[in-house]
């Protein structure tokens, strides 16, 4: 079973890249866990930068993967409902778990429209970095709260 977050453009920060990579490491203890990121296409243009990421995208996107865009109008879950989230998926559902966050401009309205779910980290606006960060941070989290490993305590 695999666990994919996608998202656009790379962390240039260098301490959130490493603390993300750090925590790549570390769910790979429990589960295979990949990152994708896709070339930011830089049109200058909200509207055809949101398209041209929405192509990027679609093509990154397999029709077996269990779609979750990050999206500040998702539902919130507390980190025990995400873990009981990835648990059931985990325990019984054969598409690859992929997790998306968009660029600047979010996420367009067909890939929110093709996803399984959406999710909201918080009512809170983040960095596109910041948040590549606390995702991969849940997921670790929610890893390890089903492991019973004491980093969720």
């Amino acid at each position: 079973m695999k666990v994919r977050v996608v998202w656009i453009g790379k962390t240039r920060n260098r301490e959130l890249a490493s603390l993300i990579d750090e925590l790549l490491d570390r769910t790979q203890r429990f589960v295979s866990m990949e990152v994708t990121e896709i070339r930011d296409p830089k049109t200058g243009q909200d509207l055809r930068q949101l398209t041209a990421e929405e192509e990027r995208l679609l093509d990154t996107l397999d029709s077996n993967d269990r779609v979750i865009v990050l999206d500040s109008e998702g539902e919130s879950w507390s980190s025990q409902q995400l873990a009981q989230f990835v648990g059931k998926h985990l325990g019984g559902d054969p598409r690859r778990l992929t997790f998306v966050i968009g660029g600047y401009g979010g996420i367009s309205a067909k890939i929110k429209a093709q996803a399984d779910r959406q999710w909201s980290l918080s009512r809170l606006t983040f960095t596109h970095e910041m948040t590549r960060l606390l995702v991969m941070e849940q997921l670790y989290r929610a890893l390890c709260i089903l492991n019973n490993h004491p980093y969720s305590k």
